[in-house]
């Protein structure tokens, strides 16, 4: 991940040092893009579509009143790679006093029986009475090790070493935590394979015996182009209903894995960040494409761009463009001015500024050096303000 925010970042900052940004500019941008993604292991079909996305976006939508084109296709950028992973955090309702049952499901050597544990101890910390159910009877210590490790961060655990039939395990320890009152059974299942049909077989019976809230399927980040089989093979054996990307922290690319995630059509909703069963987090798909892109306070720029945007609908301009228009409407395009700030005068906008008044640029700069000028002396005011109003012109 650290590599696919790096190159990104260097293709942004390119893009930005440029003198004008026209439409090559926008093409080498998208490149750069492409070039990027398939280095992070992304589907080939997918970097193609989101691409293709941002270069017609860039180009052919018109710029809202108040944006200059660096920073509409830096937005644009930023949507589509938002929009790539999912554009809000996936939900997590679950409250004390219910009975839920997460299924975990995924391949061999993903982390999966260190995930449950995680997902045990995120939601315990949130006041939920959680037990674990270990459901793999082919690895040797596979209760072994989830005992170990939940035995450490305080989650029951209910097993059946030695028994053969996965289905009867997970419904015994369903059965098992009803009785303790718990309010979420979490199932660790056997590691497994696309091609081992008798594997994923077994995962569609347990999931018919235990009839699952959710099915989790976790995925390794540094998978590579083989996550999107995978995952499609998993999605039509049992419907996924979210995603628990592990092996995030370090040089992780997870370009493979977020292929999976558009593959199965479900969410991001965790991410493993390290080796402890602290390390798990909720999965934010803006502040990842903004990592992504380098740019940590991208959020911010986004909401100066949204405040920048004037909207005026056409009837209004043509009404304004004839002399029509009311004391309200003139309010309304006072408060919208309201909204720009200065600093945003690059000199890009400030030619349309002065083209679109008649005025020189000279003159553009001069006003908005004034608007500081002034604002900054009447701070100055304010903090001599016991000072002020033993002077002459204060006294009433």
């Amino acid at each position: 991940m650290e590599a696919v925010g790096r190159s990104l970042t260097d293709a942004v900052r390119k893009m930005l040092r440029m003198p004008n940004v026209d439409e090559r500019a926008i093409k080498e941008l998208v490149k750069d893009l492409q070039r990027t993604l398939l280095q992070a292991d992304v589907n080939v079909e997918l970097v193609l579509q989101l691409s293709k996305s941002v270069e017609e976006r860039s180009i052919k939508e018109k710029l809202p009143p108040g944006i200059n084109r660096r920073e509409h296709v830096v937005k644009v950028l930023y949507e589509e790679m938002a929009k790539f992973v999912g554009q809000d955090p996936a939900k997590v309702e679950l409250q004390p006093g219910t009975f839920r049952k997460i299924m975990l499901v995924g391949i061999q050597g993903t982390g999966k029986t260190t995930s449950s544990v995680k997902l045990a101890r995120f939601f315990a910390k949130r006041g939920l009475r959680v037990g674990l159910v270990c459901a793999d009877t082919y690895r040797p210590g596979a209760y072994d090790q989830l005992l170990q490790l939940a035995t450490k961060a305080e989650i029951p655990v209910y097993g059946e070493p030695g028994k053969k039939k996965p289905e009867d395990i997970a419904k015994h320890g369903l059965e098992h935590f009803r009785k303790e009152n718990s309010d979420l059974v979490i199932i660790d299942t056997a590691g497994r394979h696309r091609n081992e049909k008798d594997l994923m077989d077994e995962m569609k019976r347990i999931a018919s015996a235990v009839k699952p809230d959710e099915i989790v399927l976790a995925i390794d980040a540094t998978i590579g182009q083989q996550a999107i089989y995978q995952a499609k093979a998993f999605h039509e054996a049992t419907p996924i209903g979210s995603v628990l990307l592990t092996k995030m922290d370090g040089s992780a690319k997870g370009g493979g894995a977020l292929s999976a995630v558009v593959a199965t059509g479900s969410k991001v909703k965790f991410i493993g960040t390290g080796e402890r069963v602290e390390d798990l987090e909720l999965f934010v798909p803006t502040d990842f494409a903004g990592r992504l892109l380098g740019m940590g306070d991208l959020n911010a720029l986004l909401e100066k761009v949204k405040e920048a945007e004037v909207k005026v609908p056409e009837a209004k301009v043509r009404q304004f463009m004839e002399g029509r228009f009311s004391l309200k409407d003139m309010f309304d395009q006072m408060e919208n001015l309201r909204k720009i700030e200065p600093r945003l005068v690059d000199s890009s906008r400030a030619r349309r500024i002065a083209h679109g008044s008649g005025r020189s640029e000279r003159e553009v700069r001069e006003l908005v050096n004034q608007y500081f000028s002034m604002r900054k002396m009447m701070k100055q005011m304010k903090r001599r303000g016991p000072m002020m109003k033993g002077m002459p012109f204060m006294k009433k």
